[in-house]
């Protein structure tokens, strides 16, 4: 009883050091308000390009106007917008060693209008062999500047649907062209002649600012991405509701999206900030965390001293409630700082349980640490057993809201020093990152 009545006491001291009472301002109301907003069916699962990501951004510029946020760096509004270069194919045909290649078993990637190849052009032909590191090696060719035919074995047939369905749009895109053939051995001649329509789309970050008092040109960052997957065909909804097909995406990322407007909320009202804050939801992570990228190339990355990237916080942990876990936990003494920032509370910070997920490189914290900035994502999702991921079927009633609630006071609570300039995180070696 004396633990309870001690934590409790501590807890109560920390929330009233942060003027007004955090329970009043995060709270699980709150939370399910913005919720029910972003996982809406009407935001048709907030695939970028489409009118739905479009009202999503609107909804979030609203609350971060509401909130009292400056917009970045003078802007006129709290949209960051970039432009990205689309590719779609019109016309394929491709000939290895006299016999046209069925387009079915074809994948190409190319930025030109029209491409003219043979075996006496400048692109190499390479294999990926059965037993092969697919995923390292379509990495390689894909993201390469070469021209590449690529000679896929037949075994790996199963993930050509994958591949097909990849988005051809890049934001600097080469000049190169790459060829996935699925099932053909050996490429002696070959002729490709490929056509396509390029376009420059525009997309857009949501970026709001709380200017520091006596830090001002020293940054926190906290962020999540607000895209999604948009609608698929009923044939992809979860078995048990066949015949929905909007991916919702209420834990991924709606609720780190959440966790941003109601965190900007709490930090305004506080008015205690020394260092400056900055309150973003990136667009195009599903793509390839685009967003992400173009962000942290308006800013310098020597002035970020910390990066809370907020990934599918909606579900329990693997440890249950009152509990979350951080990207990269060893490559900064960030998770130190705020485990240490909540003693005497319920919550704890866990070092990330799935390394073999990569999730430290799989989220938009991971642009800003390979440029040094203690950036980890906080999250909750059981990757080895998180059912709804990638899903029709998350959907807000999936989540446990008052949990969720208490992860970002937890987050608000942890940070308190790294904003306040008392704690600076530990720069992340980015030599020693993949």
């Amino acid at each position: 009883m004396r633990k309870i009545i001690v934590s409790a006491f501590v807890l109560s001291l920390c929330i009233s050091a942060h003027g007004q009472s955090i329970d009043k301002i995060i709270t699980s109301s709150e939370v399910m308000r913005i919720e029910k907003v972003l996982a809406a069916d009407d935001m048709q699962g907030r695939r970028t390009f489409t009118p739905g990501i479009d009202k999503a951004s609107a909804f979030i510029e609203s609350e971060f106007k509401k909130a009292g946020l400056q917009t970045f760096m003078g802007a006129a509004n709290f949209r960051q917008e970039f432009a990205m270069t689309e590719s779609k194919a019109t016309a394929s045909k491709i000939i290895i060693d006299g016999k046209e290649i069925d387009n079915s078993k074809v994948v190409t990637f190319s930025y030109q209008p029209k491409v003219s190849l043979t075996e006496k052009s400048d692109i190499a032909v390479v294999k990926i062999n059965k037993g092969d590191n697919l995923g390292q090696k379509f990495n390689e060719y894909y993201n390469g500047t070469k021209s590449y035919l690529v000679l896929v074995d037949a075994s790996f047939s199963k993930v050509l649907p994958n591949i097909q369905h990849i988005e051809r749009i890049k934001a600097n895109p080469e000049n190169n062209t790459v060829l996935f053939v699925f099932g053909v051995p050996e490429a002696t001649t070959f002729a490709i002649e490929l056509s396509n329509t390029i376009s420059k789309k525009m997309l857009n970050n949501v970026v709001g600012v709380l200017p520091g008092k006596s830090k001002p040109d020293e940054y926190v960052i906290f962020s999540g991405h607000y895209d999604h997957l948009g609608v698929g065909s009923p044939e992809e909804g979860a078995p048990h509701t066949a015949t929905d097909s909007i991916y919702n995406g209420a834990n991924d990322d709606a609720a780190g999206s959440t966790a941003v407007i109601m965190l900007a909320n709490y930090f305004k009202k506080q008015n205690n900030n020394e260092r400056t804050i900055i309150f973003t939801t990136f667009v195009a992570e599903e793509l390839g965390g685009f967003g992400a990228k173009y962000f942290s190339k308006q800013l310098n990355a020597d002035k970020v001293i910390a990066m809370f990237n907020l990934e599918m916080i909606g579900t329990e942990s693997k440890w249950g409630k009152n509990s979350a876990y951080i990207t990269g936990f060893e490559k900064s003494n960030m998770g130190e700082i705020l485990q240490r920032n909540l003693a005497g509370t319920a919550f704890k910070f866990y070092p990330d349980p799935y390394p073999q997920e990569q999730l430290f490189y799989r989220s938009d914290n991971a642009t800003l640490a390979k440029l040094g900035v203690p950036a980890h994502t906080i999250s909750t999702s059981k990757m080895d057993s998180e059912p709804n991921y990638h899903t029709a079927d998350d959907e807000i009633e999936t989540l446990d809201i008052p949990n969720m609630a208490e992860i970002i006071k937890a987050i608000a609570l942890s940070s308190s020093s790294i904003i306040s300039g008392k704690d600076t995180p530990t720069r992340v070696d980015s030599s020693q990152l993949k």
